[in-house]
């Protein structure tokens, strides 16, 4: 059976009024599709890459107030914040895909 380490999940809130949130998740599944990173490589060794809902991850600032939603990358506890569809792109292959942060959408 497969340690919980070996998948990565980016969790996504949604309790925005305007349901961006729901929107986000869409296109990061599908980005995760077209670029073919449903699962890579990270440190030598395979893993799942999970797109999850939830309903709030304590970030109104960046989420609900915000043009975006809030999400965290698990287990190395990213944030991001204000994040659009647009955006999935770049959370993909850069985030995911070549292990580099997307600054412009990190929250500290």
């Amino acid at each position: 059976m497969k340690s919980a380490d070996s998948v990565i999940r980016l969790f996504v809130c949604t309790a925005q009024k305007d349901e961006v949130g729901k929107e986000v998740v869409k296109a990061l599944k599908t980005e995760l599709k077209k670029q073919g990173l449903k699962k890579l490589l990270a440190g030598g060794e395979k893993r799942k890459v999970r797109v999850q809902t939830c309903n709030c991850l304590d970030l109104c600032k960046q989420c609900k107030k915000g043009p975006g939603a809030a999400l965290i990358i698990h287990p190395e506890g990213t944030v991001y914040g204000n994040v659009r569809p647009k955006d999935a792109a770049a959370i993909v292959h850069e985030h995911l895909g070549e292990g580099r942060i997307v600054e412009r959408l990190q929250v500290d």
